[in-house]
């Protein structure tokens, strides 16, 4: 490739850069700007608590009522801003009260100086929720409202040759810079700072780390006390986390106890700069990039936090309720960062056991992240990792995800006490479907009394991992259905690792047989639909059952469009409509005065009636035209080799619909009309 060719691709990328947000943030300055910028903004200073609960109402929120229940739904959980790969769904009662935690520690109730717990079990997001806080800092550090500051020292060292050159020192912590400020000339500083209009109070802060602390101290000596020179040394830089640059966002996970101390969490000694300091205690020579170290002014997550060895809980004690670490060699340091831990169920239960760990107890802040128990958010789990992507041009028909979702949520739910009702019930009076006799109370009653709901069961992941499995399995021709996922779920239960207990695996193979029962129940429906939608046909049904309950309602004959003599109102055809929603013979007149004066209430707004507006009315019609035309279908002949050329044209018309409504393609639409043939075939379908 020539030159000028390798070059004029260069600047093509580089006229991707935006040069404008690079130089603000890459933006350094004297102390003395950054307490202009201080002046301006008072909230560039705010603790890491304060910082992340900002963060996250940035997003914005969605307030709404569940069974009574006043909700919060907070934005940033979502997939919008992350590239939809992180989304979390269905957790919004225990995401409401981590931004709690959040909220009280950032007004200084008391949660700043605990440790967060995210508890629950396997694959329930924990993690999830912890990449989320962790990413979400680092976008929020990149814009204008979540800036933040720390400073470097310019000092002057000989070189090689003798001769004096400038060194920078970068703050090793990331420190706030008004922490430069001796902590007895704060209160007054801070007054005059904070602009009242703001409505903000600068934080108190902390004292400087050991290393700043020393350049401090030896500035303000040589200077003879001179403040104002010994800071003409500080260059203040604006300050972006960086979960890969280790720059305020630190992770620490359990690791093999030979191969990991504490010196991982606080920093150790630079054996090679003892020769250059000539002591293991000049804090020069120590290097403060311990995950508490460089997770200061953001957040340190530690991953399945109660398998670490005893050793490193003991560092949780002082980090929470002091806000302070202990370097090897040096004093208590002062440390400004959100502690965020997670573990499963055995671990805690060791926790909550162990005596000797009463004090990590104490300061600790658990908040419960379970399972899903609502089909429809499940549900979104799956669409988000399968419905967007085509794997081998394989098609995943309607239904499969949600009956997948639908075996799982069930797994996880507890058997209602109340014996008239079932657990598919159960998961539909969850899922916001209305049942008789049941009310908003009822369903927080059943929430109430069942204790572990969400704390076991089957875990998203294995779903996930059979639904992978269905996708590139050598059956379906193209088109994965409900019944080849559910088969890989029950082939898994077998070798299932979380499984040692033979009543349990018995237990969920008996929710599949739900689960399959109650896929028959929805697409023999569906394919009663794309029977009957004949738009004509349903709106000429309509105009006769109205014309009959009219006459009925005014006790008044109806003309026989074919004899033009006047009849009595079509009793029969009146009721095979209305049994077919179950309105039994002595609530007919209710039901049809019901109509008629909805009809009327839309005639005084100048409305027109249309039968699609009313839902129920709407059903019965769809499964009358279903009755009258499932014959003239043959329906059962399906399952025979041999379809007259008539009934194929009306299959064909039936599969067109069900691809242009329901979203089936030319390979399910013909395997769900097959199956449900088979079903009427053996005498099964509904009366």
């Amino acid at each position: 490739m020539k030159d000028a060719e390798k070059g004029s691709w260069v600047s093509r990328i580089a006229a991707l850069q935006d040069v404008k947000t690079y130089a603000e943030l890459n933006w350094e300055g004297s102390f003395e700007e950054y307490l202009e910028i201080v002046r301006q903004n008072p909230k560039v200073t705010r603790t890491a608590f304060q910082r992340i609960y900002d963060m996250i109402l940035s997003h914005g929120k969605t307030e709404y009522i569940d069974n009574k229940k006043k909700l919060i739904r907070y934005h940033f959980f979502s997939d919008e801003k992350f590239g939809g790969r992180d989304a979390i769904f269905g957790l919004d009662v225990p995401l409401m009260k981590l931004v709690n935690v959040f909220k009280s520690a950032a007004q200084g109730y008391g949660t700043e100086k605990r440790v967060i717990l995210l508890h629950g079990p396997v694959g329930s997001s924990k993690s999830t929720i912890a990449r989320l806080l962790k990413k979400g800092t680092e976008d929020y550090s990149k814009t204008p409202e979540g800036a933040a500051y720390t400073f470097s020292w310019l000092t002057d060292k000989k070189g090689s040759d003798g001769a004096p050159v400038k060194e920078k020192m970068k703050c090793p912590m990331n420190e706030e810079p008004l922490n430069l400020i001796p902590r007895e000339w704060r209160s007054k500083i801070y007054a005059e700072l904070s602009a009242p209009e703001s409505g903000y109070t600068i934080p108190d802060g902390s004292e400087l780390c050991p290393a700043c602390r020393f350049v401090f101290k030896d500035l303000m000596t040589q200077y003879q006390g001179d403040f104002a020179k010994v800071m003409s040394h500080i260059r203040v830089n604006r300050l972006v986390f960086s979960e890969k640059d280790r720059v305020g966002i630190g992770t620490f996970q359990p690791k093999d106890e030979k191969n990991q101390d504490s010196t991982e969490l606080t920093g150790d000694i630079n054996y090679r700069k003892i020769a250059e300091y000539g002591s293991d205690s000049d804090p020069r020579a120590f290097n403060f990039d311990g995950e508490f170290n460089i997770a200061n002014r953001g957040i340190i997550e530690f991953v399945e936090v109660l398998k670490l060895d005893v050793a490193f809980l003991y560092d949780l004690l002082g980090a929470s309720q002091e806000h302070k670490i202990k370097p090897k060699k040096f004093p208590q340091t002062d440390i400004d960062e959100v502690i965020l831990g997670h573990t499963n169920e055995p671990e805690y239960k060791k926790l909550e056991n162990n005596e000797f760990m009463e004090a990590l107890r104490d300061r600790t802040v658990k908040i419960d992240v379970p399972y899903i128990t609502k089909l429809s958010e499940e549900v979104k789990i799956y669409e988000k990792d399968f419905n967007s992507r085509a794997i081998k041009g394989k098609h995943i028909a309607p239904h499969t995800l949600e009956m997948a979702a639908m075996w799982a949520v069930l797994t996880r739910l507890e058997e209602p006490k109340k014996h008239n009702l079932s657990l598919l019930q159960k998961l539909k009076l969850y899922n916001g479907k209305t049942l008789p006799n049941f009310t908003e109370d009822n369903i927080k009653e059943l929430r109430k009394e069942s204790n572990r709901e969400g704390l076991e069961g089957i875990s998203p992941r294995y779903i996930q991992d059979k639904i992978s499995n269905a996708l590139v399995s050598d059956k379906g021709e193209g088109c994965i259905n409900p019944f080849m996922v559910l088969n890989e779920l029950e082939a898994g239960l077998k070798t299932h690792s979380l499984i040692n207990n033979e009543d349990t695996r018995k237990g969920m193979k008996e929710l599949l047989t739900s689960v399959k029962q109650e896929y028959e129940d929805i697409v023999k429906n569906e394919v009663q639909r794309a029977i009957s939608a004949d738009e004509d046909a349903i709106a000429k049904l309509c105009g006769n059952y109205i014309d009959n309950i009219k006459a009925y309602t005014q006790k008044e004959k109806v003309k026989n469009k074919y004899t033009g003599l006047y009849e009595e109102p079509d009793e029969r055809l009146m009721r095979s409509i209305e049994e077919k929603i179950d309105i039994p013979d002595t609530r007919k007149d209710d039901f049809r005065r019901e109509i008629m004066n909805y009809i009327g209430a839309l005639a005084v707004e100048g409305k027109t009636f249309n039968y699609r507006t009313n839902e129920r009315l709407h059903k019965s019609l769809e499964l009358k035209l279903f009755e009258d035309q499932k014959d003239s279908i043959k329906l059962k002949n399906l399952v025979s080799s041999v379809v007259d050329k008539e009934t194929q044209e009306k299959i064909d018309l039936v599969k067109d619909r069900m691809m242009k409504n329901y979203g089936y393609c030319e390979i399910c639409s013909t395997d769900v009309l097959n199956f449900v043939a088979s079903i009427f075939a053996r005498g099964d379908a509904k009366e």
